[in-house]
């Protein structure tokens, strides 16, 4: 608030938090804390910009810096180095090993949300088998007059199992049609608030396995109304009922 700073440049998007950060020299930082002391303001004690000048702002410490090598091979040479050094108390990270037990961690979570995804889709198939069965006692008269028309217990299997399969064809397409349509209204507002990149490309290899998955399940669970239909008998299916 007491040390204003200008703008002189603005970098191009990147579509990661760094869009949302403020850079300035390392002079800058030391000017913000020429009236701290312990990380702390000085109570009483307010220096204005136009007397921060007048003092040394070089830095006198340096906490964190981003090195890069040329060789990769030389990365954990490096780093043995700067970790066993004497003369100073330094600790080297790679960001790419910190990220990796980052997202390993991540993962965890993310097999749990794919198990509960698993037993939604469970939970889902199940639903289809009981309404499906239990349509079939109204369609037993529609299914007979079928038989009688020519189609053979094979045909009504198939189509018992079609129209499953069709449901399930469905709930993937509105699905994915509600996660792209939710995606495309939530990315700006992630961009402008938190910097973030909401990436709407299409399903990965391992996501379309997934919907295949989900429609072979789907197949397989039809065969329990499809196999009720194939038994039903003509006769049963056109005797009048009182």
């Amino acid at each position: 608030a007491d040390k204003p700073f200008t703008i002189v440049g603005v970098l191009a998007r990147s579509g990661t938090p760094v869009d949302r950060a403020v850079l300035v020299g390392l002079e800058g930082i030391e000017a913000i804390h020429v009236d701290w002391h312990g990380g702390a303001p000085i109570p009483g004690l307010a220096i204005g910009p136009e007397h921060v000048r007048k003092f040394d702002l070089s830095p006198k410490s340096v906490t964190a810096a981003l090195v890069g090598l040329d060789s990769r091979i030389a990365v954990f040479r490096v780093q043995r180095q700067i970790n066993t050094m004497g003369e100073e108390p330094l600790t080297a990270i790679l960001p790419g090993a910190t990220l990796q037990e980052l997202w390993s961690l991540v993962g965890v979570a993310e097999r749990a949300l794919l198990a509960v995804s698993a037993l939604v889709v469970v939970v889902g198939l199940a639903g289809l088998v009981a309404v499906v069965v239990a349509s079939l006692g109204e369609r037993r008269r529609e299914l007979a007059i079928l038989r009688a028309l020519g189609a053979s217990p094979p045909q009504v299997f198939a189509l018992l199992a079609l129209e499953s399969v069709l449901l399930s064809l469905a709930g993937i397409v509105f699905g994915l049609g509600l996660l792209y349509g939710a995606g495309a209204l939530a990315a700006p507002g992630l961009a402008a608030t938190w910097g973030l990149n909401l990436g709407l490309g299409g399903p990965s290899a391992g996501e379309w396995r997934l919907l295949g998955a989900v429609i072979a399940a789907s197949l397989l669970a039809s065969l329990v109304p499809a196999w009720r239909a194939y038994r039903y008998s003509l006769a049963d299916g056109l005797t009048i009922r009182i």
